[in-house]
C-alpha cells in the first residue's frame, strides 16, 4: 500500500488517479512514500525517512528544497504545461486591457451610480468615452521571452490575432521547436528583442540566470512606450526599474500577475492576484499530471518531468523484478552495482542509465527479486543515494 499525503486542496479528477485498493491518500498521512501539494511551502518541514517523491500540481517549484530533496534520492517532480492554456488567455486578456482603456472605462461608467437620469448617463458616456479610447493589437509586434510549453502557446495565439511576434529563448528544447510556428521570427538577443516589440511576455523559470532579467539596463533598450507582460514570477524583473522606467515615459505600461507593494496605485500598473492558472480545467489538469507521474514511479521507477532528476522511461517484462537506484553522477558507480549483482549471480534482463548535473538514476531489471542482503551491498556503495525494488 502506498501512502500520500496531499497540501492544499487538490482536485478530486486528480485524487481519482490513485487506485483506492493500493493506495492511502489524505492531509494527515504517517510515513507517506510521496506528497502532492500546490502552494504549500516545504521549506522547514520535517522530511519523513519513507519520503520517496515530491508532486507539485503547477510549473514552479520555488517552495519546494529541490537540491536538498535531490541529495536525499527524493525525486521532485512538476506539471509544465498543464496550466498553459489558462496562462496564455490571461496573457491576451493582460494585452488587450493595456491596449484598450478598459480598466478605467468600467470604473468610470461604475462612478455614475448616482444618476437617475438615463439620458445624462448617456451624454456623459458620450462626452467622456474619448478618454478610454486605445488601440488595436492587429498588425503590433510581440516579443515573448522563454518560448517554453506557455510561451509557444502565446506566440501561436499571438500570430492568430494578427500580430508579428518574434521571440528570444537561449535553451529552445527540441520539443518546444516543434510547437512553435515557423512564423515566429527568432531574435539572437534579449536587447534585440527589446528594441522592436511592442509588448513583450515573459515566459522563463525564476532562476538565478533570471533574476532581475528586467532591469534598469535592459530596460534601457525597450521600444518607447512598449507594455510589459509578467504572468511569469515577480523576481525576474526588477519592480522598481520599471516604475522608473514608467516614470520617465519609457516603459508604456506594465502588466503583472505578481503584484509588489511598490507598484500599488501606479496609473500605468495593471497588477492582478495571481491567477494566472485559477481555472477548474489548469487546476484538474495539473492533478491529473502529477499523480499520474507519482503512480508510475512509484509502482515501475519511471520519471517523467522532474526537475532535479533525468527522464528516466523504461518499459518493464513480464515476470521481471526492478532495481531502481539514485546516485552521485561519478564515474564508476553503475559497474560497481552490476558487481555485486555480478558476484551474487543476479540477471539482469534490461537496464537504463540517465545522469543529469550531479545525480543520475538508473532503472536495472532483473529474472528474480534480490535478496536483502544484496539490496544492503548496493545501498553501502559510496556515492549510492538511495535503492529500490519494486
Amino acid at each position: 500500500m502506498y501512502k500520500i499525503r496531499t497540501y492544499n486542496k487538490i482536485s478530486v479528477k486528480g485524487l481519482d488517479r490513485f487506485p483506492r485498493q493500493n493506495y492511502e491518500v489524505g492531509s494527515d498521512i504517517a510515513h507517506p512514500d510521496a506528497f502532492l501539494l500546490r502552494s504549500q511551502k516545504l521549506q522547514g518541514i520535517e522530511v519523513p525517512p519513507s519520503l520517496l517523491a515530491v508532486a507539485r500540481a503547477g510549473a514552479g517549484v520555488n517552495n519546494v528544497p529541490v537540491a536538498d530533496y535531490g541529495k536525499l534520492g527524493i525525486v521532485v517532480f512538476n506539471t509544465p504545461g498543464a496550466n498553459a492554456n489558462a496562462v496564455k488567455e490571461l496573457v491576451m486578456a493582460g494585452m488587450l486591457l493595456s491596449a484598450r482603456g478598459i480598466v478605467d472605462g468600467m470604473n468610470y461608467v461604475q462612478s455614475l451610480a448616482d444618476l437617475s437620469d438615463p439620458s445624462e448617463m448617456s451624454q456623459r458616456l458620450e462626452k467622456e468615452k474619448a478618454r478610454f479610447a486605445g488601440s488595436e493589437i492587429r498588425g503590433k509586434t510581440l516579443g515573448i521571452v522563454g518560448l517554453g510549453a506557455i510561451g509557444s502557446m502565446v506566440a501561436n495565439m499571438a500570430l492568430a490575432m494578427g500580430m508579428q511576434v518574434i521571440g528570444f529563448d537561449p535553451v529552445l528544447s527540441i520539443d518546444a521547436a516543434w510547437r512553435l510556428s515557423s512564423d515566429v521570427g527568432r531574435m539572437e538577443n534579449l536587447q534585440a528583442l527589446l528594441a522592436r516589440s511592442d509588448y513583450v511576455s515573459l515566459h522563463v523559470p525564476a532562476a538565478d540566470a533570471t533574476r532581475h532579467m528586467i532591469n534598469a539596463d535592459t530596460l534601457a533598450t525597450i521600444k518607447q512606450g512598449a507594455v510589459l507582460l509578467n504572468f511569469a514570477r515577480d523576481a525576474i524583473v526588477d519592480a522598481q526599474a520599471v516604475l522608473r522606467s514608467l516614470d520617465a515615459g519609457r516603459l508604456g505600461k506594465y502588466v503583472c500577475d505578481f503584484p509588489e507593494l511598490a507598484l500599488l496605485g501606479h496609473p500605468r500598473v495593471i497588477a492582478m492576484p495571481h491567477i494566472g492558472a485559477s481555472t477548474e480545467e489548469s487546476e484538474e489538469n495539473c492533478a491529473v499530471m502529477a499523480a499520474n507521474q507519482l503512480v508510475n514511479y512509484l509502482e515501475n521507477g519511471n520519471i517523467v518531468n522532474s526537475v532535479n532528476f533525468p527522464k528516466v522511461v523504461m518499459e518493464r517484462r513480464p515476470g521481471t523484478a526492478r532495481i531502481t537506484f539514485s546516485n552521485n553522477n561519478v564515474p564508476g558507480v553503475l559497474g560497481q552495482v552490476l558487481s555485486v549483482l555480478a558476484e551474487s549471480k543476479v540477471n539482469v534482463v534490461d537496464m537504463m542509465n540517465k545522469s543529469r548535473g550531479e545525480l543520475a538514476f538508473n532503472i536495472i531489471d532483473v529474472e528474480h527479486p534480490p535478496s536483502d542482503d544484496v539490496v544492503a551491498a548496493i545501498s553501502a556503495l559510496e556515492h549510492v543515494i538511495r535503492v529500490r525494488v519494486i
